[in-house]
């Protein structure tokens, strides 16, 4: 791994923040002057961002290790987002998709939030839940209170199953029991996973503690699995854009008809979701990019869509006095090592350009791209259309074939 001349430190452990995120004019350069600019921004080699990029960061026979009956492998574009800032930090964010505009738009849309400050984001710790069924039981309370009085031992001996996260300050944090009818109890054991997304770690727990749970509420032991809805692992951006900032000319009239879309998108589940699909273009983007398992990221965001029994967007724009004003909320559980990051070159090389030092700032990076592209989708429909722009980007691509 390249590094900065003069450090002494290599690899994921060399972080270090990019000094700017807009590059004008780079959709006019050549590629191979596009990643030139990116490598040097990042910090990171440029031949070896050639070289993954030539290869989509994975050959035939790693494709053969990861998965069943592989035959070869499937390539993507891979392309950076610019002009991002969070927090007052500059990020290249990159992002994998196969839809035109998806990256033009969320960098435009960046652009105009940057004039205005950047994006405000957070993100809760990385809490997962483990759940272990346990059917056929007599006495629900009871056995909530048998869990209650063993909790302390049921969460040293789910500790020994995550000897690692242990180790970097992770470790299972609470035990609960609830009745779900029926004779059903569910136990959820919740562990901070620190910067992994923590799946295999939780189903290895579970395990462990299966067989006890089972005795302790006096019934028969069920599935022991994590779950994907991690709503105790949320992501937050938000984004306030003076009218100006909005459009050049008529920006009070386009920033209220960004807030009238959003207010269609609350009282009509048909346009929610659509609205959400504009939000995961840009979410899931990253989390490909990046590594990271996309259907658990968009099965938790559409549970969390319809948390209160009506499917609703994820984000929200209003007007608030002469500012337009957004806000995102949606749970991601993202992780920065393991997984398909072991095996697969062009997810670790995502990671080095956006730079993040762990699993909750990429889960900022992530909010923000999701706000960026619901903001530009928005936009786009208040003013000229969503077709215009999207459709002359799309022709590029049916120029390549039928």
């Amino acid at each position: 791994m390249w590094v900065r001349p003069g450090s002494s430190v290599s690899g994921r452990d060399f972080i270090m923040a990019i000094d700017n995120s807009r590059i004008p004019g780079f959709f006019k350069l050549p590629m191979q002057e596009r990643r030139a600019r990116v490598a040097s921004a990042a910090g990171i080699d440029p031949d070896e961002l050639a070289a993954v990029n030539e290869s989509g960061g994975i050959d035939a026979a790693t494709a053969d290790a990861m998965i069943e009956n592989a035959l070869g492998v499937h390539g993507l574009p891979f392309g950076v987002a610019l002009n991002f800032r969070l927090n007052s930090r500059d990020y290249l964010v990159p992002m994998v998709t196969e839809e035109p505009s998806v990256i033009a738009a969320a960098s435009h849309a960046a652009k105009r939030v940057r004039a205005a400050g950047g994006f405000t984001t957070s993100a809760d710790e990385s809490l997962m839940v483990a759940q272990i069924a346990v059917y056929d039981v007599a006495d629900v309370s009871a056995a909530r209170a048998a869990v209650a009085a063993a909790s302390q031992a049921l969460l040293d001996q789910a500790n020994g199953a995550l000897a690692g996260v242990v180790a970097r300050g992770g470790g299972a944090r609470a035990i609960e029991v609830y009745d779900r009818g029926h004779g059903l109890a569910v136990v959820h054991v919740s562990v901070d996973v620190c910067d992994a997304m923590g799946a295999n770690l939780l189903n290895t727990m579970a395990e462990r503690l299966g067989a006890e749970l089972a005795s302790l509420c006096g019934g028969r032991r069920g599935l022991r699995i994590l779950t994907n809805y991690c709503d105790q692992r949320l992501a937050r951006a938000s984004a306030r854009l003076p009218f100006a900032v909005v459009a050049e000319t008529d920006g009070d009239d386009v920033a209220r008809a960004v807030a009238e879309a959003s207010l269609f998108a609350e009282r009509d589940p048909y346009r929610a979701v659509t609205h959400n699909k504009g939000v995961m273009n840009g979410v899931d983007a990253v989390v490909v990019a990046t590594g990271n398992d996309w259907r658990a990221v968009e099965a938790a965001a559409h549970a969390w869509a319809a948390r209160d029994g009506v499917y609703q967007p994820i984000s929200t724009w209003r007007i608030e006095g002469e500012e337009l004003v957004g806000e995102l909320e949606l749970p991601l559980a993202l992780g920065t090592v393991g997984g398909a990051l072991r095996a697969h070159a062009g997810a670790r090389l995502a990671l080095d350009i956006v730079g993040v030092e762990g699993s909750r700032e990429l889960a900022q990076v992530v909010a923000a791209a999701g706000l960026a592209s619901n903001f530009a989708a928005l936009r786009a429909l208040a003013g000229e259309g969503i077709q215009r722009g999207h459709m002359a980007l799309h022709g590029r691509t049916t120029e390549l074939g039928p």
